[in-house]
């Protein structure tokens, strides 16, 4: 005759299938945060050989530095995504509450970003303007990652400059300066030109933004796309107001969403330590 087995033995309160939801999606971000680390590692190194010097001096050398973003922001990622993955594979309680706690001051600090650019978006518009349009305008050239930023922001969004003032905003910079002794002098980057790329040849001309700083707004605007880029970067979000709204708000649910199944799987957890212990 068969020995008795109790039914409630293998009984768990854990659920399988949050606990590798879990482990499944924050081992996928895991990778993508490696990926991020691997790219922006790499770039910094190529960077550090083909300039020889990277000025780290300031918090705008920082923030403005593309590969260097990409390792903070893949090295964050990386670890919040291990705790994620670890917490939930391990049965872990204390790698669980950082994970989910790690999620909401995420979630937190996305929600003020959104609330202070819906509530005053001028505001933010000048504070952009004066925190950043100097410093990337000066240093463009000297930063290839932020160059090629820069150009493919003017081209796809038909803008010259970051400011208000437009075009005239390459004056800042030492090349296009009109005191420069550069050939640029008074020049913008060909990034600026509505067409820079010659139709029959299919090469790009570098010299169609020569001394076009010198030219009234109505001659420039010809030859060269005028107006700012945050400006216009603003308003082409508030024609996209509810496709970035709905991405938004779907990233947002996600978020919570993702840290209700860290905190069910935490309680399950608890449960079960309470079950074993009892």
């Amino acid at each position: 005759m068969p020995a008795y087995r109790n039914p409630t033995h293998n009984f768990t309160y854990v659920s399988s299938c949050v606990k590798y939801m879990i482990f499944l999606l924050n081992f996928i971000f895991w990778l993508f945060g490696g990926l991020l680390i691997g790219i922006g590692f790499y770039a910094f190194l190529d960077k550090w050989q083909a300039t020889g010097l990277i000025k780290l001096e300031t918090f705008y050398d920082i923030v403005l530095n593309i590969s260097l973003v990409m390792i903070i922001a893949g090295g964050i990622v990386f670890v919040v995504s291990f705790a994620g993955c670890l917490g939930a594979l391990r049965e872990n309680t204390c790698l669980l509450k950082f994970y989910s706690l790690c999620l909401l001051m995420f979630f937190l600090c996305e929600m003020a970003v959104a609330i202070v650019g819906f509530v005053f978006p001028h505001k933010m518009n000048i504070v952009l303007e004066e925190s950043f349009t100097d410093k990337i305008i000066t240093t463009y050239r000297d930063d290839p990652d932020l160059q090629n930023l820069i150009d493919f922001a003017q081209q796809e969004f038909h803008c010259c400059g970051l400011s208000n003032d437009g075009y005239l905003d390459w004056g800042k910079n030492e090349y296009f300066n009109c005191t420069s002794p550069s050939v640029e002098r008074c020049g913008v980057p060909y990034s600026c030109c509505i067409n820079a790329t010659d139709i029959s040849s299919g090469l790009v001309n570098i010299m169609c933004g020569y001394h076009i700083q010198q030219q009234s707004v109505a001659a420039a605007s010809k030859k060269i796309w005028t107006s700012g880029c945050i400006e216009i970067v603003r308003v082409w979000a508030e024609r996209n107001l509810y496709l970035i709204a709905g991405i938004a708000l779907g990233a947002a649910l996600s978020q919570l969403f993702v840290i209700y199944l860290a905190k069910t799987l935490e309680g399950q957890i608890d449960l079960q330590k309470s079950r074993w212990s009892s």
